[in-house]
């Protein structure tokens, strides 16, 4: 059996690597301190293995003591394995390699809604309504796999291929098709259009790579259609790389403003400043909530310190510290906490915490709920300490995340307890799901999806589209569509068949919810998410308020337009 101190020497040769780094050499730990450290955390590890009285998985104790040193830290400093590493990064990067299809569970089938556009899927011939029973010979459906395996079985290398058994309606058997598997965009903005002959919307759900050419694509499209003032949805925007919101940010304001500056203990001061050309942009709303973080914290605390718009919404998240992706040899990632950032007039929106407390953190948003605080703005109080004064000369205060210049209360009362009870069991959803199947092609027929679609997919690669046909088919569905009784009828079904109590009062008081949400679903499967939260918006409060706003003139008075 080799000793301790052999192993120890074995496994000192790759923490030798980790001591060069650049990023250990910025530490003001000296070297010999940092040395001896490890040595220690080395001998223990090998004592464990060698010495305890069960067998141990070293990779399990390896990634064990990782998380364990990071849990002592701040609450954004995490380790992620090999295999959720690159499914945590698909959003940031821009894309992910598999068939290029959105598809959702009907029951437990998956239902095609609509195959990417010019991906491998639709170059094969598979269609929206399609049900994929089977890959490479293995039955997936009625068999009670997890979403997360099926997603594992159909994703794969570029250039790799898959055999695909397929259910279609009208169709007798199981049609078989091989997908050769290729890069599959993922797209950080989820809906823009026109409110209004003026006005356009455009929701991002997250920032990464694309987003910045996602937003001038949207922004010069909605342009083409009049578009002088905008109004932008950041509401559960979890954030995303700083580089991609400064970047965004950097398109309202003037050059050399800053935008945002960062401060680490290593890595000393660093700032962003505007520098591309602006776009002829008139009145700006940003619409947030409390799950508005980080890099969306960014763009939202630069327009609010410049003074370059207005924010509605509730409190926001309140991250105000930067992680640094460390990549690791088995393809497992250390993202750690390096600096805090600040807003141009020196906020940092980061919330208190104590560390190793995750849970106290983590039930933040808990607290605020039990505070009163998302019912009424008046349980907010910010100590003196962190007042600052904007640009233009307004208060505003750090160190709580950003406090929206209008705030909206929840109101607790628009969905009845039905209502949440089939939103929680996924009723709604998958009631919406299984009557447009069964009747896809009639509706595909009357509002021309297929010219919607080819239209869509030259506009998300930039390129200039036949607006009539982009629209026209959605125009109408908005218009004319209601949701028929027989649809309601199987709602009630599933709802009672997922052991809801549904009486007739309450289901009757649900019903202008329920059927502006069904209409909604409906929509995103037929043609898209822009269309699925055109229609949904109906129902937020923040939206209706955004859009009393920005026609309030008075608001603007002393906000800037660019």
């Amino acid at each position: 059996m080799k000793s301790i101190s052999n192993i120890a020497k074995s496994i000192a040769t790759t923490c030798f690597l980790l001591m060069t780094l650049p990023l250990m050499a910025q530490q003001q730990t000296t070297a010999s301190e940092l040395d001896t450290q490890l040595r220690k955390l080395i001998y223990a590890q090998s004592a464990i293995v060698q010495l305890y009285v069960d067998t141990v998985n070293i990779s399990k104790l390896t990634e064990d003591a990782i998380r364990g040193m990071l849990t002592e830290l701040d609450p954004h400093s995490t380790y992620t394995t090999a295999k959720d590493a690159k499914a945590l990064n698909e959003p940031i990067t821009g894309s992910f390699e598999g068939i290029g299809v959105q598809f959702n569970m009907n029951e437990d089938t998956l239902v095609v809604i609509q195959p990417v556009s010019g991906g491998p899927s639709e170059k094969v011939g598979i269609i929206a309504g399609d049900m994929i029973v089977t890959v490479n010979d293995t039955t997936i459906a009625g068999v009670k796999m997890s979403k997360e395996e099926i997603m594992k079985r159909l994703r794969g290398p570029k250039g790799t291929k898959v055999d695909l058994g397929v259910i279609r309606r009208g169709v007798n058997g199981v049609q078989k098709f091989t997908v050769t598997r290729d890069k599959i965009p993922v797209y950080t903005i989820d809906a823009f259009y026109m409110i209004d002959p003026t006005t356009g919307y455009i929701r991002i759900s997250s920032f990464g790579s694309t987003t910045d050419k996602e937003f001038r694509n949207a922004v010069d499209f909605l342009m083409a259609r009049g578009m002088k003032d905008i109004v932008i949805d950041l509401q559960s925007n979890g954030g995303g790389l700083l580089q991609a919101a400064v970047e965004m940010t950097d398109h309202f304001f003037s050059h050399n403003e800053m935008i945002v500056y960062t401060e680490g203990r290593t890595g000393g001061r660093q700032e962003y400043h505007a520098s591309a050309d602006k776009m002829s942009l008139g009145k700006v709303v940003i619409l947030v909530d409390g799950y508005t973080a980080s890099a969306a914290e960014i763009l939202s605390g630069a327009i609010q310190d410049h003074d370059r718009g207005i924010i509605i919404g509730r409190r926001t998240f309140a991250k105000g510290l930067v992680q640094r992706p460390i990549n690791m040899p088995d393809g497992s990632e250390i993202r750690l906490t390096i600096a805090h950032y600040y807003s141009p007039i020196g906020r940092c929106f980061q919330k208190p915490y104590v560390k190793g407390d995750i849970k106290k953190y983590e039930n933040d948003m808990l607290d605020r709920l039990n505070s009163g605080e998302l019912m009424s703005a008046d349980s907010i109080h910010f100590p003196d300490s962190l007042k600052f004064t904007t640009m233009g000369g307004r208060t505003v205060y750090g160190g709580g995340g950003i406090m929206p210049d209008i705030y909206v209360p929840l109101d607790t009362t628009r969905f009845t307890r039905l209502h949440r009870e089939m939103s929680a069991k996924s009723c709604i959803n998958t009631t919406a799901l299984k009557w447009t199947d069964m009747n896809r092609k009639r509706l595909s027929k009357l509002y021309n999806t297929n010219a919607f679609r080819k239209e869509r997919a030259k506009l998300l690669a930039g390129k200039s589209v036949d607006y009539e046909d982009y629209r026209e088919g959605f125009e109408r569905f908005k218009a004319e569509f209601t949701v028929p009784q027989e649809m309601l009828d199987m709602l009630r079904a599933k709802a009672e068949e997922a052991k809801i109590q549904v009486t007739d009062s309450a289901f009757q008081a649900s019903i202008p919810m329920l059927t502006l949400q069904l209409k909604a679903f409906i929509a995103r499967d037929l043609f898209d998410m822009s269309e699925y939260f055109e229609i949904i918006n109906a129902t937020s409060e923040i939206y209706q308020r955004g859009l009393e706003a920005i026609k309030d003139e008075k608001l603007f008075e002393n906000i800037k337009s660019k």
